[in-house]
This record gives C-alpha cells, sequence and structure tokens, in this order.
C-alpha cells in the first residue's frame, strides 16, 4: 500500500517526456530483482498455510511405555461422537490382539479440568473396578490401582482465558502431582480452535506445551492435528454446526493423534475407521502423524 501512494505522490511524466523516455533495458540486475520479487510473494502466499506451533518446545518427547488402562478426565469435546475413548480403543485394538488398552472417561459439560474431584476418582476400587466386555458381560479387575495413564483436557478456552489461565495450570500442577503420587503418568490433551478462532491453536499449543514441561507430562498436539487438516482441505469438516465440538472425523482425528502420541507408531493403515472412508480415514491418520512428529521433533 505504501508503495501504491509513492507511485501516486510522484509527479507524473507528460506525455511528451514519456515518449522520448528511453526503452527499458533488461539487465542482469533488473532479472535479480524480479526473481527476488516472486520468491516473495510465493513466500507470502504459502506462509499462511503453515501450521501454528508452540513457541515454546515440548521437554517430554519420550512416549514411555505403552499404556494398559488409561483415566480420560475432560468435558464434552471428549465424549461427543459415541467418546473419543471408545474411538481410540478401537482403534487401537485394529493394531493387533496384543494392543488394547482399557479405558474409563469421566467428564462433565462445559467443565473446566478444575471441575473434577482427582482424589475421589482415583480411590481404590471405585472407578475401573470392573468393566464390560463380549455380550455385556461383567469383568472383575484387579484390585488396587486401576490406571496407569491419565489424560487431562481443560476447558476449550481456560488455558488462554484472562481470567481461567492461571486456574488451568494450578490444576494441572495439583492434578499431575496426586496423579504421580498414585503411580499414574500425567499426559495432557492439547484441544483444537474454534473453527472461526484459528488463532487460538497457537495460543493452545502454547499453554499446553508450558503446563506439560512444567509438570514432566506428554502433550497430546491434538490442535495441531486439526489445524494441519483444515491447511491441507477446506472441504473436510472437522465441526459440528456450533464450531467448537468435533464431527465424527475431529473425533477420529483426534483418536489418531492420541494413539500416534501414545505409541509413538503412525496409525496409518489401521483397519478402524470409524465408518469414514478410506480414503478420509488415511488422510486423518497421516495427518495426525505429522502433527506428532512436527512436535516433537528437536
Amino acid at each position: 500500500m505504501n508503495a501504491d501512494r509513492a507511485e501516486e505522490e510522484r509527479p507524473r511524466r507528460s506525455a511528451q517526456s514519456a515518449s522520448n523516455a528511453p526503452p527499458a533495458i533488461w539487465t542482469p540486475i533488473a532479472a535479480i530483482r524480479c526473481w527476488t520479487r516472486a520468491i516473495a510473494l510465493a513466500i507470502a502466499l504459502v506462509a499462511p498455510l503453515a501450521t501454528p506451533h508452540a513457541q515454546t518446545r515440548p521437554k517430554v518427547v519420550e512416549p514411555g511405555p505403552a499404556p494398559e488402562s488409561i483415566l480420560w478426565l475432560g468435558n464434552s469435546f471428549f465424549y461427543y461422537n459415541d467418546s473419543m475413548h471408545n474411538h481410540f480403543g478401537r482403534l487401537t485394538a485394529s493394531a493387533g490382539p496384543n494392543a488394547r488398552a482399557r479405558s474409563v472417561s469421566v467428564t462433565i459439560s462445559g467443565s473446566g479440568l478444575d471441575w473434577h474431584d482427582i482424589d475421589a476418582l482415583l480411590q481404590p476400587d471405585r472407578i475401573g473396578r470392573y468393566s464390560f466386555i463380549g455380550d455385556n458381560e461383567i469383568r472383575f479387575n484387579k484390585p488396587g490401582r486401576q490406571f496407569d495413564t491419565a489424560i487431562m483436557m481443560d476447558c476449550s478456552q481456560c488455558p488462554i482465558h484472562p481470567q481461567l489461565k492461571t486456574a488451568f495450570h494450578d490444576t494441572v500442577r495439583k492434578f499431575s502431582q496426586t496423579l504421580v503420587r498414585n503411580g499414574i503418568r500425567p499426559v495432557l490433551f492439547m484441544s483444537w480452535a474454534y473453527k472461526d478462532k484459528p488463532e487460538m491453536t497457537a495460543q493452545l499449543a502454547e499453554q499446553y506445551t508450558i503446563a506439560g514441561n512444567a509438570n514432566n507430562a506428554h502433550v497430546i498436539p491434538a490442535g495441531i492435528a486439526f489445524a494441519k487438516v483444515i491447511g491441507k482441505s477446506s472441504d473436510i469438516e472437522l465441526y459440528q454446526s456450533d464450531k467448537r465440538h468435533p464431527s465424527l472425523a475431529g473425533t477420529y482425528l483426534a483418536a489418531c493423534t492420541v494413539y500416534a502420541t501414545l505409541y509413538h507408531k503412525s496409525p496409518l493403515g489401521l483397519g478402524y475407521t470409524a465408518g469414514l472412508s478410506p480414503e478420509l480415514a488415511a488422510l486423518l491418520q497421516n495427518a495426525a502423524w505429522e502433527a506428532v512428529q512436527d512436535y516433537f521433533k528437536p
């Protein structure tokens, strides 16, 4: 815009002086300037498509031992579409008979993480004491500690809200300390931006990464996976009509990202597709793996 103003303010040549101007000469310097402008334009066009990331790099990059029993703590972002933990379980089971992980999801609609009572949830022989298997048969699990991993997500705005950010970090610290004391590995689930607020991706990524580093907790970069898919194709609908909650494709993408993070394996080629087309499932599987690789690279 400044260049346009400069052109407008520059005195116009008369028709006579313009006609007497010498012809333009194409020199190597002119060619270099032309190519420089072209490269700058190309970078400017591509840059907005780059996937947002946290400025802070994650310190916890190793996945640790494969989980056998997982407690999911969150809100409606988890329980939409028959619950993310179910899709994760089916996805994991499709990797082979020895890859199963038992999951229990504890969610409160519209809640922050601090709405959960972590001490009550971890009391022995309560939540997770038995499971439904096969044809709705009840199987009693071993007494004592029921989970080796806990995946925690705060409300969609809490980590970046000016009045709730402190509560997010305080709760993650408290819950992580409680989990570790009980022999449970804390894991944070980085949620996604609202459909009409893409700037939330980098903001959420930053706060979840800071919290993960402060509490030696692994972070699942689901929000980055959402941004990757949106950057690849705007035709893939990851959201419900409210522009916040996940569509089935969004839940499946998030479940793939959980798998890729906890097992540090690509979900590409796994048989479970949640009823999505094989082509769409493969794209989401690959995007989840790319997000995990990008987030944890040095």
